[in-house]
């Protein structure tokens, strides 16, 4: 479980930071007990909806409760958190 205060914690540091590898490895730091991914949104599937969206990323939650892990918006189940970059189309 992660609590909705602590996913909001997570991503107001995660939106003052420039997303990568440090800001993943300062989060597995800041809270050892959850799993933290890195990607870019257009690398999760088109029907996962994520429990967050900003500017700059989408939050998504990840339900390992049962032998596979899944992308959920259930932060009841969660264990963890991706964090997918947005970037926006050069129009």
């Amino acid at each position: 479980m992660i609590t909705e205060t602590t996913l909001n914690e997570i991503a107001e540091f995660a939106a003052s930071q420039v997303m990568g590898e440090p800001l993943i490895a300062d989060l597995r730091v800041k809270y050892p007990d959850y799993h933290f991914t890195w990607c870019f949104d257009d690398d999760i599937g088109a029907t996962a909806k994520p429990w967050k969206e900003y500017d700059t990323f989408n939050l998504y939650l990840v339900n390992s409760s049962e032998h596979c892990s899944k992308l959920s918006n259930d932060a009841e189940n969660a264990s963890g958190v991706v964090l997918a970059e947005v970037i926006a189309d050069d129009d």
